[in-house]
């Protein structure tokens, strides 16, 4: 099988982090999926925000006139008439409303943007997904994958829904309020100006810290759910080998890199905004100092309604970056995730060139042709690209392997110069030690994974021109290690045929001789199976799997160590089913108990990916070679 890294300790639990690449482009990837689908909604929301922080200047802009001309000069006279202050406070009470009613359709339609993001992310992650070849899981932890649909995600939502609206805002706020400060006072301006830039020297030093942290706390997080999940699944032999303490202590290591990288990532990070904040009031105090002395003296036309407003405009100044400092780790963590999540989607999907597909058919007059009726006869439809003529080949079984040659890596081939042939009808069986290659063969006949070299030939035609779906359509496959989804059982059966009557299925769990014990069960056919089956036995399981494979009625069976978990009297009862299973089909049996292929028409043994023996039971046993000493035990021989 292909080498799997699904150990925690084998992936990059330790060693150097490498920071997000190209953060730049990965941020437009990401504003540019988001405005594809929602590039209306995003205009509202920019509208919205310019309202915001329009009313927001204007307000603040107000109390220059608010103190100047009319608080001063009210004060001045013996019988001061408020009517022209409350209509000027009217007015920017308006412009405070509007700012309000634009900030909360703002929230509601972020909200709605952000949550629709993340659902066609999951969606087309899933997607994509789905449409990945067999190597992809066989080589990525399942807990990492996982990962990426949680915790990266869940990273994404903080930043659409909070950190790209506070960036905008405060983009927007810093250019309106840098042009009403020098409107006000240059020299004033000079000074924030000075101290913002002491404040972006600090985000410097202190959030690039904090980024490299958050950015190998996604990591450490994805890698300790990887072990979190390879010890849930591998619980039963955890146990029977007493590792208990051994796990505790992987894990404790895993976990403690993680309590590393978060508590370093949120240590400079926490100590981010407090350091702005003080310098922000070092700037206030700075300007408040200078103002006053420039309003008392009344230079260059400098009021005190100026500086109040100024003094508004230095901590609206100031704000905006203490804000963008704080959204500095939330953005490089989206991004860190978004990465994931994108090398997700960019990986290449399983390709498929084929153009033979699988139709239903039927004979007239000795001819096949293709209908739209259930008739219990499929073919292959060729249509040659060359003038579009269509052939028409009966579905029947036949599987030929001719010189194949196989690695799941190209320098390392796990199979050589592999022939075989199995005509319509017959029983095939591959013996041999661990790692010979029995599984591998099964595999490349539903060409989840492709052969570098050689040709295999299903009914005369090359496999690698017949669609995919197709092809997998006419395998019947019950695997060693079955799988069970949350449903009932007829539901699960139902699997391999969703079309098929509840007659259908029961039919197929008689055949499969499973029809009395899920009678047994407190509701029968619906019964809800959850957690993989686990409140069935493995053999229990094994039979519904077998039943799921019978439904589907294929002419080629592939039983890959189909009754192993099964004792010895229910297999007895499983094989009369399962020889009414194979009557009439081509069938590939992989098996280490030796009896349950006795019967075989040909039984070919592996060893190192070389077919070494081939010929029926007697034959075999005649020779004295390699199946004389697996089946005798006399392996000294």
């Amino acid at each position: 099988m292909a080498e799997k890294n699904h150990g925690p300790m084998r992936g990059n639990a330790r060693g150097p982090r490498p920071n997000v690449a190209n953060p730049g482009k990965l941020l437009l990837r990401l504003l540019s999926y988001i405005f594809k689908n929602y590039g209306f909604a995003c205009i509202v929301v920019v509208i919205c925000l310019f309202i915001t922080v329009f009313s927001s200047v204007q307000g603040t802009l107000f109390m220059q006139t608010l103190i100047d001309d009319y608080i001063i000069p009210l004060t001045k006279q013996a019988s001061p008439d408020f009517t022209e202050l409350a209509h000027a406070i009217g007015r920017v009470a308006i412009f405070y409303a509007c700012g309000v009613l634009a900030s909360f359709a703002q929230s509601k339609i972020m909200v709605y943007v952000t949550q629709g993001t993340l659902r066609n992310l999951r969606n087309d992650m899933f997607i994509h997904m789905e449409g990945l070849p067999i190597r992809y899981f066989d080589t990525h932890p399942h807990g990492d994958i996982m990962s990426t649909y949680t915790n990266d995600i869940d990273t994404l939502r903080q930043m659409i829904s909070q950190s790209i609206p506070q960036v905008l805002n405060s983009a927007v706020t810093i250019v309106s309020v840098l042009g009403a400060m020098i409107v006000l006072n240059i020299p004033l301006t000079i000074i924030t100006l000075f101290m913002v830039g002491v404040m972006l020297y600090a985000t410097k030093v202190v959030g690039g810290a904090s980024a490299k942290y958050f950015i190998a706390q996604q990591r450490d997080i994805a890698t300790v759910n990887g072990y979190i999940e390879e010890m849930m699944n591998g619980q039963k032999v955890v146990k029977v080998f007493t590792h208990e303490e051994e796990s505790i202590a992987d894990f404790n290591k895993l976990n403690d890199q993680l309590f590393e990288s978060a508590d370093n990532a949120n240590k400079f990070g926490n100590i981010l905004m407090p350091i702005n904040a003080q310098l922000g009031n070092v700037s206030y105090v700075l300007v408040a100092l200078v103002g006053g002395i420039l309003a008392l003296e009344g230079i260059g036309g400098f009021t005190l309604g100026k500086l109040a407003s100024f003094l508004t405009f230095n901590k609206s100044f100031s704000q905006p970056i203490n804000q963008l400092s704080m959204q500095i780790n939330n953005i490089v963590m989206a991004l860190a995730g978004s990465e994931r999540i994108f090398n997700l989607l960019d990986e290449k999907p399983e390709t498929d060139d084929g153009y033979v597909t699988l139709v239903r058919a039927k004979k007239e007059n000795g001819q096949i042709t293709e209908c739209s009726e259930r008739t219990g006869m499929w073919a292959w439809k060729h249509v040659h690209q060359a003038d579009g003529s269509v052939d028409y080949i009966e579905l029947k079984g036949d599987v030929v392997f001719d010189d194949v040659d196989f690695g799941y890596n190209p320098d390392k081939m796990v199979l050589h110069n592999v022939d075989l042939f199995a005509t319509p009808g017959q029983k095939i069986a591959f013996v041999g030690s661990t790692g010979a290659g029995k599984t591998t063969i099964t595999n490349l006949i539903n060409r989840f994974y492709d052969i570098q070299d050689g040709k295999i030939r299903y009914d005369g035609i090359n496999i690698n021109k017949i669609k995919k779906d197709d092809l997998r359509h006419s395998l019947g496959i019950v695997l060693q290690d079955t799988h069970l989804f949350t449903a009932t059982v007829m539901e699960n059966i139902r699997y391999g045929k969703l079309d098929a009557t509840d007659e259908e299925v029961i039919a197929a769990a008689k055949l499969a001789n499973a029809d009395t014990f899920i009678h047994q069960l407190p509701d029968g056919y619906n019964t809800l199976l959850t957690g993989d089956g686990a409140n069935l036995s493995q053999g229990q399981r094994q039979l519904l799997a077998i039943a799921r494979a019978a439904i589907a009625d294929p002419p080629v069976l592939i039983l890959d160590e189909a009754t192993s978990s099964i004792d010895t009297r229910t297999e007895k009862i499983v094989q009369d089913g399962m020889d009414k299973l194979m009557r009439g089909r081509t069938t590939f049996v992989i098996a280490h108990r030796l009896s349950t292929v006795r019967n075989s028409d040909c039984i070919m043994v592996l060893e190192q990916g070389r077919i070494i023996e081939r010929g029926s039971h007697e034959q075999l046993m005649e020779e004295h070679g390699k199946y004389y000493q697996l089946y005798t035990g006399n392996l000294a021989e």
